[in-house]
């Protein structure tokens, strides 16, 4: 058998671009080459491997899986090394489950999403697991909003993931500052109002920008619709409540002084700091809850009630569900505008 050398086309190579898509060319003619000579030449060697190998595979599936195995690295996506890597899905970590809703707007089919609370968790007790920070070891970016584990979990991302993008959704918003007896420093419950996450849309859009400029068309265009809708939920909420201003709600955690301020309520928390009470406390709180003849407290599935149904117990009120971590904001939102204002025409109060 001889084999002649034959002069081949040239390529020129101009970007890296241009390099890959050479490459690729010239795999595929080898590939082209090595599967003609396959076919050319397996069957002149059928009579010696059937009787040297009697159990062999018919010879038709031999040819068509050696083909398919010569093509696989040419397929987009199954390549190894360096082009495996380009083709790794764009990962990116938030706090909570709304961030998921936020980044998924804008950013569509184009990013994997993934939160560090869960369901049922609260932001306030939750610590990470190690399965989520060696995931976070590979991700491209995490987007934080100012919640009491970040603090210690940025530092260490920092240290530990230099290639990790940080984000801070915070950037450009007033934020309100707590009492040093409410757990001081900022409230990080910015997500309760829409017109800050119109504001955190658009941080959000120049990180993924930034990260994928191909992008960008495609992030604009997101973003764009999704601070219209924001807006128009804003404004929804607005006509809800507008008629209520200036009235209080009970709550028993005290994550609403954002919504408060957007649409002119004020909240009274039963857990100023995100913990139990005490007995002092209580006793005004329920004091002033029987002046304003409360009628209801709003409470979160993911604390304990049982403070909050000693209060209403002893006031005589009962106990409405909001969920602020809810996933779906937008309805969500309006959800939690519709059950407040409900409630407030019902027994309004006003903060004395």
């Amino acid at each position: 058998m001889h084999f002649v050398c034959l002069p081949g086309p040239e390529f020129t190579i101009s970007s890296p671009a241009a390099g890959r898509q050479g490459k690729h060319i010239i795999d595929l003619l080898t590939i082209q080459l090595e599967a003609k000579l396959l076919i050319r030449y397996l069957p002149q060697w059928k009579y010696t491997i059937s009787h040297l190998f009697p159990t062999i595979m018919p010879m038709r599936n031999f040819i068509i899986i050696s083909v398919v195995f010569l093509l696989f690295p040419l397929v987009p996506g199954h390549g190894f090394g360096a082009d495996a890597e380009q083709n790794k899905p764009i990962t990116a970590f938030v706090s909570i489950l709304p961030m998921v809703d936020f980044v998924r707007n804008i950013a569509g089919s184009h990013l994997r999403v993934l939160p560090m609370v869960l369901p049922g968790q609260s932001p306030a007790t939750y610590m990470p697991t190690p399965k989520q920070m060696r995931a976070l070891a590979g991700a491209d970016l995490y987007f934080r909003i100012g919640v009491p584990f970040e603090n210690s979990l940025i530092s260490k991302l920092q240290h530990n993931t230099p290639k990790l993008t940080i984000i801070d959704l915070r950037t450009g918003i007033k934020l309100i500052h707590r009492k040093s007896g409410d757990a001081g420093g900022p409230d990080p419950h910015i997500w309760l109002d829409p017109s800050l996450v119109r504001q955190m849309a658009i941080t959000i859009r120049e990180a993924l920008i930034r990260l994928d400029p191909a992008g960008a068309d495609i992030y604009r265009s997101n973003c764009k619709k999704f601070r219209a809708e924001l807006a128009q939920l804003d404004h929804r909420l607005h006509r809800i409540l507008q008629p209520l201003a200036g009235q209080t709600i009970y709550v028993f955690h005290p994550a609403y002084a954002y919504f408060c301020r957007a649409y002119n309520l004020v909240q009274k928390p039963i857990a100023p700091a995100g913990k139990t009470p005490g007995a002092r406390y209580l006793a005004r709180l329920i004091d002033q809850a029987t002046h304003d003849k409360v009628r209801f407290i709003f409470i979160q599935p993911q604390f304990s009630k049982n403070t909050a149904q000693a209060v209403a117990k002893a006031i005589g009120a009962s106990l409405i569900p909001l969920d602020p971590l809810a996933e779906n904001y937008i309805s969500n939102m309006e959800t939690m505008g519709r059950r407040i204002a409900e409630a407030l025409r019902q027994n309004p109060t006003t903060e004395n």
